[in-house]
């Protein structure tokens, strides 16, 4: 019987931004409960982004919390550097935390523009641009006979991108830039990143819907229904796990980018 093995398991991690509370979370736990480290990032719920890592590390091997304002750069910077100091190795980022404020022409801004630019493209950008050079030191690191390491990045998207209305303008043309810019990274980082896009329908009601309105919005859709949080990190986790998918998005919102909607969800 040849001897047992002594060689580390590899475990994968991920990074995800914004996983303090609603979608952000249940991705991260979704991923947890699929066996990856996760390194939780959060900006202002520390109370919120504490309990995501204690449940994390109930279902994974390892949860840790990682504090930044996306919308500073040099925070930015500093945060895949960080998780790599606390957790040793990060394979995938998922980009889910996001700027979300109201506006339309007729009060649009370059400061509003500014805002949601910076945290919903700018950032997303910086964290791709350090996975792949993580990726590439570790490369650099390992055996010359050894099988080529590879990243991934998801970042959300909204299925706005391809039903517009003139509703939060400043957060739409944000989240059509990171959309722009997988393809871009899609083509620079590879081989060693794959970047993919996942765009969820109305997914969570908020302090602007009703329970009911909430519902009625949902089934609003040609299946009748739009995505669920358990169906976005579900597609979350099979962009980060197929090898061949890179440069695209996945819409996962019961086929409500095929219909008309003539304000957003909210505003309904």
């Amino acid at each position: 019987m040849p001897p047992a093995s002594t060689s580390p398991v590899h475990v994968p991690t991920v990074l995800v931004t914004g996983a303090a509370k609603r979608l952000g979370r249940d991705i991260a736990l979704a991923l947890a409960a699929a066996g990856w480290r996760v390194a939780v990032h959060y900006r202002g719920s520390l109370d919120d982004a504490t309990k995501t890592v204690a449940e994390c590390a109930d279902l994974t091997r390892g949860a840790a919390l990682f504090h930044a304002d996306l919308a500073d750069e040099a925070a930015v910077r500093g945060l895949l550097p960080t998780v790599l100091r606390s957790m040793g190795h990060v394979d995938a980022v998922v980009n889910s935390a996001s700027t979300f404020e109201h506006d339309t022409c007729a009060t649009f801004s370059f400061a509003a523009l500014e805002k949601h630019m910076r945290s919903n493209a700018g950032a997303p950008i910086l964290l791709a641009q350090a996975l792949h050079a993580h990726i590439n030191q570790r490369q650099q690191a390992a055996p010359a006979d050894a099988q080529p390491l590879s990243g991934a990045v998801v970042n959300l998207l909204d299925q706005k991108l391809w039903n517009q209305n003139p509703d939060f303008i400043s957060y739409t043309l944000s989240k059509a830039a990171l959309e722009a810019a997988n393809t871009m990274l899609a083509m620079d980082l590879s081989p060693q990143v794959r970047v993919v896009g996942v765009a969820p329908g109305l997914t969570l009601t908020s302090h602007m819907l009703s329970d009911a309105k909430f519902k009625a919005l949902h089934k609003l859709s040609p299946l009748g229904h739009s995505s669920t949080p358990q169906d976005v990190a579900a597609t979350v986790l099979f962009a980060l796990t197929n090898q061949s998918i890179t440069g695209t998005t996945l819409l996962v919102d019961g086929g409500q980018h095929l219909m008309r909607f003539e304000r957003d969800f909210s505003l309904m």
